[in-house]
């Protein structure tokens, strides 16, 4: 009895640690998006293409679904120039959806001698590292929820993706069922709070990061925003979902007082803190995890506006 039980103890030891989602991956995840072979992955430019058809490949491994028709790249125009938005669903036990999203282009290179590629390490490679990652975890699981994952396009010319991507009438069946959206959000570096712990735009607007905070595993922590006076919650991909009444807020680590490499060419895999991005990547599946169609429905208060 007693050695059957320590076989089993070992058997979900393994298996416990076989979910966490391993530093080597996001590091490579990173790597490919903000490597200079991708440009700095401009709206408009083929090496942005490039990075839509890569995630798009991740979605297929993790043996998504496509959001609808027969892709997961899901096209659009802006200005005359076409680019890919990327979308794929993970069907659980309800059609009740939880969404998870971050922006994959940048603004791409200058014209200076030396280094002049924009790599986009932290803006925002980061966050589509924590959706693919989130996406890497769930692979072989079951969940109450059903979870849709997407990387938004052309945030840099204007929230102009995810503009299109909401607008999509294609996608109304998919965005109809979203409880909530987790939009990250620069995440590569440590936050003011310090490790294993990010801050959440527009707090003051639901409960969405107290349910959170409730549930949360392994000491990961949820703040308020500490730049208010910014507007963040208004000026992030979450905005476009924010005007269809979804919960919809933006997580990020960023301290804005030392973000020197935000939009600079310096933003490449040198400043990712590659273990407390990973350990949040984790602790955030964990939490998600733990939520169901009875323990998370997050919702607005009135203090927030839907028309502007």
């Amino acid at each position: 009895m007693k050695k059957l039980s320590l076989i089993l103890f070992i058997t979900q030891s393994i298996f416990s640690f076989a979910q966490e989602i391993s530093k080597d991956r996001i590091v490579n995840i990173i790597s490919t998006l903000a490597s200079d072979e991708m440009k700095g992955r401009k709206f408009g430019t083929p090496e942005n293409d490039k990075a839509a058809e890569y995630i798009a490949s991740e979605f297929k491994k993790n043996n998504l679904e496509y959001c609808f028709g027969d892709s997961f790249l899901i096209p659009f125009e802006y200005k005359g120039q076409k680019g890919f938005n990327v979308c794929g669903i993970k069907k659980g036990k309800t059609e009740k959806s939880l969404a998870f999203s971050g922006h994959f282009d940048h603004i791409g290179t200058n014209n200076k001698s030396g280094d002049n590629i924009y790599n986009g390490a932290d803006d925002d490679a980061s966050g589509v590292s924590t959706v693919l990652g989130i996406a890497d975890y769930f692979k072989d699981k079951k969940t109450d929820y059903s979870m849709v994952f997407m990387a938004f396009n052309a945030e840099e010319v204007g929230l102009k993706g995810s503009k299109a991507l909401s607008e999509n009438k294609d996608l109304n069946p998919v965005f109809n069922n979203i409880t909530a959206l987790f939009n990250f959000e620069m995440l590569a570096t440590e936050s003011q709070f310090g490790k294993n712990a990010v801050f959440m735009t527009g707090d003051e607007f639901s409960d969405f990061d107290e349910l959170i905070n409730a549930n949360a595993a392994n000491g990961l922590k949820v703040y308020p925003d500490p730049y208010k006076n910014e507007q963040l919650f208004y000026r992030s991909d979450n905005v476009n979902f924010v005007k269809k009444k979804i919960i919809a807020h933006s997580i990020s680590t960023v301290d804005m007082t030392k973000a020197f490499h935000y939009h600079a060419v310096n933003d490449d895999i040198n400043i990712v803190d590659a273990e407390n991005l990973t350990n949040i990547i984790n602790n955030f599946s964990k939490t998600v995890e733990k939520l169901n169609t009875k323990n998370f429905t997050p919702k607005y208060n009135d203090k927030v506006r839907y028309d502007f």
